[in-house]
């Protein structure tokens, strides 16, 4: 009468008494019962605490983590379509061409931006720099035959010897100059000299060309510029000087990030093929050994911070997933779900004994009392 039968029957319309069973009858509210009982005795907020500690020792946490990230390795080793690649050049280049130059742009800001670095690099680099005789002498060849040919001094000399100029000059002298420089400067003055080398240097380029060469030659102007570029040297500059400088650098370092920066930077990330790049770096992943042994240790600090977490907010976060499982209408719709027959062979398996035992207690029972009753309405015949 507790299982079956596990459905209704009817007579002439009515519902015959003890049909369905007890628990058949009554399994939307055993569910309740069952659901309330475990969620209230079993499954308390302090016990699905233990027992999310007990899931989540640090050794175990360390063991799926490292897992997942050699799985996460093998993946890429395996990714034939290069989604991997597509996935890092588009993280690359947000990274640099987005997000790097706006942080840039902030950090420039403060007075000691890449303080440390620059000065650094002025001490080690820069100070230190001093030309080899090789590179003076490949460098004084340029000036003499770029910067300083005697066509560009020609032209400079022409550009410098106008009449107004021309003028200055010989004023200049006559009232700077005393004694015999000044008798040679009024007797014959330096307008008329300087006027006809101007005429000179216009009228035969080729001529003034040489005599300018001649002249760069007969002064040892390209030995001269070699040993003052070879001496070249910022330590030969006072220290005050070099701070200056330093400082200076530093500055317009800083400056130049923070104003054009972040276009520059950009700029630079719109002209790579970040995807190339992203497929070189997977590609020494792939066979790189530092990564493969690096995966437990990285493993091992995850889940030490992932330890430390739990410890501070475990409480919150089974409050928070109690309601999120809904762990007591899932018991309810389980056991609502499960048929009588199947709900008697489970009740029967878990307490087989018990209800034999019930049952073999009530035969004695009823054999006693039918004897005693026996035994007592023979007397009264």
């Amino acid at each position: 009468m507790l299982f079956r039968p596990y459905r209704a029957y009817y007579l002439f319309g009515r519902k015959i008494p003890f049909t369905p069973g007890l628990i058949p009858a009554n399994q939307e509210r055993l569910a309740k019962r069952i659901s309330d009982t475990i969620m209230g005795s079993l499954l308390t907020p302090e016990e699905l605490q233990n027992l999310a500690r007990r899931l989540l020792q640090t050794e175990r946490v360390q063991g799926v983590i490292l897992w997942l990230l050699q799985l996460a390795l093998e993946q890429v080793k395996s990714d034939t379509e290069q989604k991997t690649a597509k996935i890092m050049a588009g993280i690359l280049r947000d990274l640099l061409g987005q997000a790097f130059p706006r942080i840039l742009k902030i950090l420039a800001r403060r007075e000691d931006f890449l303080e440390a670095q620059i000065n650094q690099i002025f001490d080690q680099v820069l100070l230190e720099f001093q030309l080899t005789e090789t590179q003076a002498t490949q460098l004084s060849d340029w000036l003499l035959q770029v910067v300083l040919s005697p066509d560009v001094l020609r032209q400079a000399l022409i550009d410098f010897l106008t009449d107004r100029n021309i003028q200055v000059i010989d004023e200049w002298f006559r009232e700077k100059t005393s004694g015999t420089y000044w008798v040679v400067v009024n007797l014959f003055n330096l307008r008329n000299p300087l006027t006809r080398l101007r005429t000179f240097c216009l009228d035969e380029k080729e001529e003034a060309n040489a005599r300018i060469a001649d002249f760069i030659q007969s002064l040892g102007v390209r030995s001269r510029i070699k040993e003052w570029l070879q001496n070249l040297s910022l330590q030969n500059l006072p220290v005050s000087t070099v701070r200056q400088l330093r400082k200076t650098l530093r500055d317009s370092i800083r400056q130049y990030i923070q104003n054009q920066g972040a276009d520059l930077l950009q700029g630079l990330s719109a002209s790579l093929d970040w995807e190339n790049i992203a497929k070189l770096i997977l590609s020494r992943l792939r066979s790189s050994a530092v990564v493969s042994t690096s995966l437990e240790l990285v493993s091992i600090e995850l889940a030490l911070i992932l330890e430390r977490y739990l410890e501070r907010d475990l409480e919150k976060i089974v409050a928070l997933a109690i309601p999120i499982l809904n762990i007591d209408q899932v018991i309810i719709n389980r056991v609502k779900a499960t048929s009588p027959a199947d709900l008697e062979l489970a009740i029967q398996g878990i307490v087989k004994s018990e209800l034999q035992a019930i049952v073999n207690l009530g035969g004695i029972l009823g054999l006693i009392v039918g004897l005693i009753q026996t035994i007592i309405l023979f007397f009264q015949q």
